[in-house]
């Protein structure tokens, strides 16, 4: 008996590899693959400004950052002491304007050294709602708890998009003509615009992707937000605030993803990787015991062994340390 409807996802063109660079902005999902694959040991920039929810500020940082753009100081705020800007995520946050400018210009640097270099970027969509400061004329990636006058909440129309996306990919083209773009539509729900305009919105942003994988052939459709609606539509796939993929939907994203987008000759270092992880999160019944101590040895040996080619230091020095820590 089948228990879901399930649907052949297309093949990348170009897939990822362990020498791949991967620069990765947009919603959570964006973060959830990036870390899948930094877990498993791929080189990937996730969100350096953020997590950034609407196409146009993405649109907006990535461009910024390719053509080193001055930093907009009048869309700088201070909140509770702390200075923030209108066009990136709280995260990105400091004590003075100029230790924010100092900040923001480091991570266009790092921006704009990736997205020249990039095999692939991953690229999320995750709502059309935005609000635009009234004062500033300009469509904020967060609103930073500033009060509800200061902006109108509107849709933006597919067009918007397009435009802001064609005028970014035509200056992408120039400085990397060999990357692979990966558009998706978050499979976040954002309910709290209301459930018919969550459903409007992710309407207009998959619109605005079928348009642009139409217009460049460079860019790819990864059904991320299909796959969850469609496949994993059951509640029981839903952490307990029922807008987020629990952790096994996101495992089962992950597969969909990885067979689709990743090169099937890095399957067998993925695999091993894996078996580090767990390696690494395993519990012993007696941490004291000869066997053990055997097992971290062993363990120590494999990570020193693909330390080599592979950034494996912060599982290095964790593991010195419980050997150190267990050898007193």
């Amino acid at each position: 008996m089948q228990w879901t409807t399930s649907f052949d996802v297309p093949e990348g063109q170009l897939k990822i590899n362990h020498q791949s660079s991967i620069f990765s902005i947009g919603s959570c999902f964006s973060t959830m693959i990036s870390e899948k694959l930094t877990e498993r040991k791929f080189q990937v920039l996730n969100n350096p400004f953020g997590t950034i929810f609407n196409p146009l500020s993405l649109a907006q940082l990535m461009e910024d950052s390719i053509l080193e753009m001055p930093i907009s100081t009048d869309a700088m705020l201070v909140r509770e002491g702390l200075h923030l800007h209108y066009g990136m995520h709280s995260d990105v946050v400091a004590y003075s304007q100029d230790s924010l400018e100092r900040l923001i210009h480091k991570k266009q640097q790092h921006s704009k050294q990736v997205l020249e270099s990039a095999s692939h970027i991953v690229l999320t969509f995750g709502t059309a709602w935005v609000y635009e400061h009234l004062d500033l004329g300009l469509v904020v990636a967060n609103c930073h708890k500033q009060p509800g006058k200061l902006f109108e909440k509107r849709l933006l129309h597919p067009e918007e998009i397009q435009k802001a996306f064609s005028g970014f990919f035509n200056i992408l083209q120039q400085v990397n003509p060999e990357v692979q773009v990966l558009l998706t539509v978050s499979p976040v729900r954002h309910i709290k615009d209301g459930i018919a305009e969550n459903q409007l919105s992710k309407s207009i942003l998959r619109l605005a992707a079928h348009d642009l994988t139409e217009t460049y052939d460079f860019i790819d459709y990864f059904p991320s937000y299909e796959i969850m609606v469609d496949e994993l539509r059951d509640y029981r796939f839903y952490k307990e605030d029922l807008i987020h993929p629990n952790a096994q939907a996101e495992e089962y994203i992950w597969e969909k993803f990885k067979n689709s987008w990743v090169d099937p000759a890095a399957f067998p270092l993925i695999k091993e990787f894996e078996g580090i992880k767990r390696d690494l999160a395993h519990k012993a019944f007696n941490p004291d015991s000869p066997a053990h101590m055997k097992f971290l040895d062993n363990l120590q040996k494999k990570l020193e062994k693909y330390s080599r080619d592979y950034d494996f230091s912060k599982e290095l020095d964790a593991l010195r340390k419980q050997l150190q820590y267990r050898g007193k």
